[in-house]
């Protein structure tokens, strides 16, 4: 999502417009992003935060994000709160998938896209979930699931394959 796309509704309310703007961590978001990084990344609760680690597509460098996995169906996801314009999707999309996730100890996963059709069940999930990621939806925990069919194509989700 960029700027003059449909804005954030995280941005609504001041607290979050000191995190984030136009779809993007502030300087400040940052730092909080890698604090929590570094707390999941040692498998600190709460268990659904992980640190994701990605090689960054320009630099090639390892990149950390903290992220929340989201489970339906036994099966594990990732969800990109901040749309396709995210760095580690960006990052994810670079590296064919192949990324590092750490909590408390470093596994190898795949990062398999799921397609718009099949995200609206673990959208939903996240939103119910994720306390801070729901603030990005334009939708409320507990919305039908064909609102979340709505916005579905607006962000990007990642089923979490072995590597």
């Amino acid at each position: 999502m960029s700027t003059s796309g449909p804005t954030d509704p995280a941005e609504r309310g001041a607290v979050m417009r000191l995190f984030y703007r136009g779809w993007r961590p502030t300087r400040f978001g940052r730092w909080v992003n890698r604090f929590w990084c570094w707390w999941s990344g040692l498998g600190l609760p709460p268990s659904l935060m992980v640190a994701l680690e990605v090689s960054g597509r320009v630099s090639g460098r390892r990149r950390s994000q903290v992220v929340v996995i989201t489970t339906v169906e036994d099966q594990r996801y990732l969800v990109s709160m901040l749309g396709p314009q995210s760095e580690w999707v960006k990052n994810v999309e670079a590296a064919n998938g192949d990324a590092v996730i750490r909590q408390g100890r470093r596994r190898r996963v795949h990062l398999a896209p799921v397609l718009p059709a099949e995200r609206a069940p673990i959208l939903r999930e996240y939103v119910r979930i994720a306390r801070g990621g729901r603030r990005h939806f334009p939708l409320p925990v507990g919305a039908p699931l064909s609102e979340f069919e709505a916005i579905a194509e607006r962000y990007p989700v990642y089923r979490i394959d072995p590597a």
